[in-house]
């Protein structure tokens, strides 16, 4: 199906199912301990070997020699896999460094060997006799060092777009308005710390390899595993049904299946593989630290009258930007405009993406800045941001956004949160020795469009079977793309079963971007509207007008049950859904006001979050239970991002200091106080037939932001350096009492 023009009245819009608050379909068996993950797959492979990877201790360098024989003589030990003995491999398309070390060396904990045992004891036993002899090189581990080389890269933002942009005169208009602002920023490495760790389960059948992984791009997965080991890309499957978090983390294959592969291959026998959560942090990707300029300049009245927002972020040679400009270029109105992105080379470990790459560290300088120019005009910061709305593309006037209720979502935050109670004055209100303050920003990330296939039986029973290497990473798809089913199909939830993440289903969207929602159970509908066609045409009805509801297909004054189109063999339909030019008619993007309240004990500087609220606008809500959990998880992650979230980097040595989930602090329950999420009712028919969008990193996008401008209305403070940890500002609190 091919999406050309704006969606007019379809069976979706019925809302008998989609957009009710029903509860994730997956929900049991995760609670109960049933569903399957990655490095559990016992049912499938139970005599599986177990592998324990080796990583490097050098950041940059060569691998000069490699003694195994202990390891090899060591009780259990099946195999040990090394770069001298995997056979030739490719690099994926979608990995910076090679997966195994050897001899180059490209960051610290790169995988340089792996061990096969009966055990996992016996596996990490044997590694540790692996001895490793290295030829240290120096490395660039320092981004504030590395700026001056930094350079503009030919690729552009890596996504399709520039690195820079210029509209109208910048710089003199900059030094013309009579309020200015000119003020640097950062935010640190930030890691994943998803739950589940990277793990991977592998068996060979002959040639052909199937892998049980957990991994969120079912194809990108298997298209790349298949260039890394020479394989045909249908000699090679990936299953991956349940997925414990990924954040971005587990979009690209990584050293824990193709070692699996290889393991399983030496040791002639299924092998699963987990990074051990200490290796984690270095051998996957991880979000790179921004160092991000930006200028404001605005008329008296509030008006911007120019903006520039530049960038500078680090990756291993051949690497990408972290693109913390790009909302900056559609966000506020202003004539003269200037982004732009600079990349340094440093040998950290790949930096890639994570949650709402980009906008995530961009909004968190950009919107500090949007409060310190209100401060300067004497403005409220709502008003400040609403004064200087758009409906229009500011760097394409001729492009209009297809849907924008930014100002809806600011003044009902507003209004909902109490804002008017704020003192502008930062540091005066007080509870006892704690210091209160509120904190806004606004919350924004664009609506990705992607090709995404399904498949649909019914069967003579009446049921439906939904077929998609679509993914579900905890988000709720499972739910929602069982919802589209039994709406367009006029069927209870009970009648229908989804089948996810296998690569021998019809190719999907996957999971990343926040666009897995609106894209997959828009391939789902595509699948549905010609399941739909075939069953009126069997049953002899015009397909433009039969309904479908309660099991039954009806026109006129005819029904017929579901199940007897079907019969005895069933029916089945696929299709994808296939995008036009409409996402490059209309900027399509979602919008959300995020308010925070913090208290700062001022006598020992700790900072609490005690009230948080998003109102957000992103089409058509599919599911508001699950889309709210989207939300909450967001904000919560922002909450870390604000505060809390930091990879040390040791510059000397060049890696994560931190790399356990005991150093790298994340919120806990007792971090996160009660968080309201409000949805505008919104559709958007120039996104899909399903007018949505995504919410997953909505959530997020804003919110660090909207809590270093709460720290600062409660103390007085202002930190522009992220984590904003009490450190950094305990010395400058007010006097207690």
């Amino acid at each position: 199906m091919k999406f050309e023009t704006p969606a007019a009245d379809n069976p979706i819009d019925q809302l008998k199912v989609i957009g009710h608050p029903l509860p994730r379909i997956d929900g049991p068996f995760k609670t109960t301990g049933t569903a399957p993950y990655a490095y559990e797959r016992h049912d499938v492979a139970p005599t599986a070997a177990h592998g324990f990877v080796v990583g490097t201790t050098i950041a940059k360098g060569r691998v000069t020699g490699i003694d195994t024989a202990a390891a090899e003589a060591s009780p259990g030990v099946l195999a040990v896999v090394t770069a001298a003995n995997a056979g030739p491999l490719k690099k994926g398309n979608f990995n910076t460094a090679q997966l195994i070390a050897g001899p180059e060396v490209e960051h610290y904990h790169q995988a340089v060997a792996l061990v096969v045992a009966e055990t996992f004891e016996q596996a990490r036993a044997a590694a540790a006799l692996v001895k490793v002899d290295y030829a240290p090189a120096e490395g660039a581990f320092d981004l504030a060092k590395a700026m001056d080389g930094a350079v503009k890269p030919e690729k552009g933002d890596g996504m399709g777009g520039p690195a820079d942009t210029m509209v109208g005169d910048f710089h003199g208009a900059f030094a013309a308005a009579p309020v200015r602002l000119d003020a640097t920023y950062s935010t640190p490495d930030q890691a994943h710390a998803m739950m589940e760790p990277h793990a991977s389960t592998a068996a060979w059948d002959g040639d052909r390899l199937t892998v049980w992984t957990s991994n969120q791009m079912i194809e990108w997965g298997r298209g790349d595993l298949a260039r890394m080991l020479g394989l045909p890309k249908d000699k090679v499957r990936l299953i991956s049904p349940f997925i414990g978090g990924g954040f971005g983390g587990k979009l690209f294959v990584r050293a824990d299946a193709l070692l699996a592969a290889l393991g399983a291959r030496a040791a002639r026998r299924p092998v699963k593989v987990a990074l051990h959560r200490p290796l984690m942090f270095n051998n996957t990707t991880h979000r790179p630290a921004t160092i991000q300029r930006i200028r404001i300049g605005a008329g008296r009245d509030g008006r911007i009258t120019a903006i520039g927002h530049e960038s500078w972020s680090g990756d291993l040679p051949g690497g990408g930007l972290e693109t913390a400009v790009n909302q900056t270029r559609l966000l506020y109105a202003g004539a003269h405009r200037l982004t732009a992105m600079r990349l340094a080379t440093l040998h950290l470990p790949e930096g890639n993406a994570m949650r709402a790459p980009g906008e995530a560290p961009g909004m968190m300088a950009l919107e500090i800045a949007m409060d310190e120019m209100a401060e300067r005009l004497g403005l409220d910061p709502v008003e400040f941001r609403i004064l200087n709305d758009t409906e229009r593309d500011p760097e394409n006037p001729d492009r209009p956004f297809s849907q924008r209720q930014l100002v809806a979502c600011l003044r009902l935050g507003a209004e909902r949160f109490g804002w008017s109670r704020r003192n502008p004055k930062p540091g005066q209100v007080r509870e006892g020795d704690l210091l209160v303050g509120l904190g806004m920003a606004v919350g924004f990330r664009n609506n990705l469009l992607m090709k995404s296939g399904a498949r649909v039986r019914l069967d003579g029973e009446g049921r439906v079977t939904v077929e998609t290497a679509m993914t579900d990473i905890g988000t709720g798809s499972y739910t929602i793309l069982a919802q589209t089913a039994a709406e367009m199909m006029g069927v209870g939830l009970d009648k229908v079963r989804v089948l996810l993440g296998d690569s021998d289903l019809p190719a999907s969207c996957g999971s990343g971007g926040q666009w897995g929602a609106n894209n997959a159970t828009s391939g789902v509908y595509a699948a549905c509207m010609k399941l739909r066609e075939e069953v009126a045409r069997k049953l002899g009805f015009n397909s433009q007008e039969a309904t479908f509801s309660d099991g039954e297909v009806r026109a006129g004054n005819r029904a017929v049950p579901l199940a007897q189109a079907a019969g005895a063999e069933g029916l089945t339909a696929e299709d994808a859904i296939e995008y036009g030019d409409l996402g490059k008619r209309y900027q399509q993007s979602t919008f959300a006001g995020h308010f925070v309240e913090v208290a700062v004990d001022a006598a020992t500087g700790e900072a609490r979050v005690r009230r948080m609220l998003a109102v957000c606008a992103a089409g058509r809500i599919l599911n508001a239970k699950t889309a709210r959990s989207q939300v909450i998880g967001a904000m919560t992650m922002g909450v870390g991002a604000a505060l809390f979230e930091e990879l040390a980097v040791d510059r000397r040595h060049g890696f994560f200091v931190n790399h356990d989930l005991a150093g790298y602090e994340v919120p806990v329950h007792a971090d996160i106080p009660h968080q309201e999420v409000i949805f505008l009712d919104e559709t958007d028919p120039i996104s899909s037939p399903m007018k949505a969008k995504g919410v997953g990193e909505l959530g997020l996008c804003g919110v660090g932001a909207a809590v270093a401008n709460a720290v600062y209305n409660a103390t007085g403070v202002r930190v522009r350096d992220y984590p904003i940890t009490l450190d950094k500002y305990i010395h400058r609190l007010p006097e207690v009492g």
